[in-house]
């Protein structure tokens, strides 16, 4: 009941409002923003410079991993590795449990490029996470976690409609990927 709710209980309603509904969106786009201007400085596309994060993240994908993990087609994924590697960002090697396919790799030297783009941020970031105690930084890293992994589901999904033909949900509608809010 409304009339016992804590008044924190308020405030942490109105916060998580805030979050949801303004701040997650302003952290995405600034995060977009910095990708773009990273792939400009390391003379990359953005579609170029995810694709070859995805590769650095998971050690090695096959193109139709690639290309299932960022619903680009293979044709697209094609230019994509032949772009990456006239750059020298990434290497292929025959694939140890399919002699038929090919692990695309990422150039350990080039990923040293990568992070040196990177170093300046990364040490502005352990500048702002010094400010936090453990809680607080076991529940930001809680956040992240879980918003990729609620990020790459909802991709997923989108996609999933998309190719269905399926068309956008109603503006203020519930669409049917959307789940009732938790307790």
């Amino acid at each position: 009941m409304a009339g016992d709710e804590h008044p924190e209980d308020g405030e942490r309603a109105e916060l998580a409002e805030r979050i949801v509904h303004g701040l997650a969106r302003r952290h995405s786009t600034a995060t977009v923003l910095l990708h773009h201007a990273a792939a400009e400085r390391l003379g990359l596309g953005p579609t170029d410079h995810k694709c070859l994060d995805l590769l650095r993240e998971h050690g090695g994908l096959t193109g139709s991993r690639l290309a299932a993990l960022t619903g680009l087609t293979s044709g697209a994924v094609s230019g994509v590795v032949a772009r990456l590697e006239r750059a020298g960002h990434l290497r292929r090697e025959p694939d140890p449990d399919d002699g038929r396919k090919q692990l695309l790799r990422p150039v350990t030297e080039r990923v040293e490029e990568i992070d040196a783009v990177f170093g300046p941020l990364r040490g502005d970031m352990a500048e702002l996470l010094a400010g936090f105690d453990g809680r607080q930084l076991a529940a930001i890293a809680a956040f992240l976690t879980g918003g990729a992994e609620l990020s790459l589901r909802h991709a997923a999904q989108m996609r999933a409609h998309a190719r269905a033909g399926d068309p956008p949900p109603a503006p203020g509608g519930a669409g049917p990927e959307r789940k009732a809010a938790r307790p």
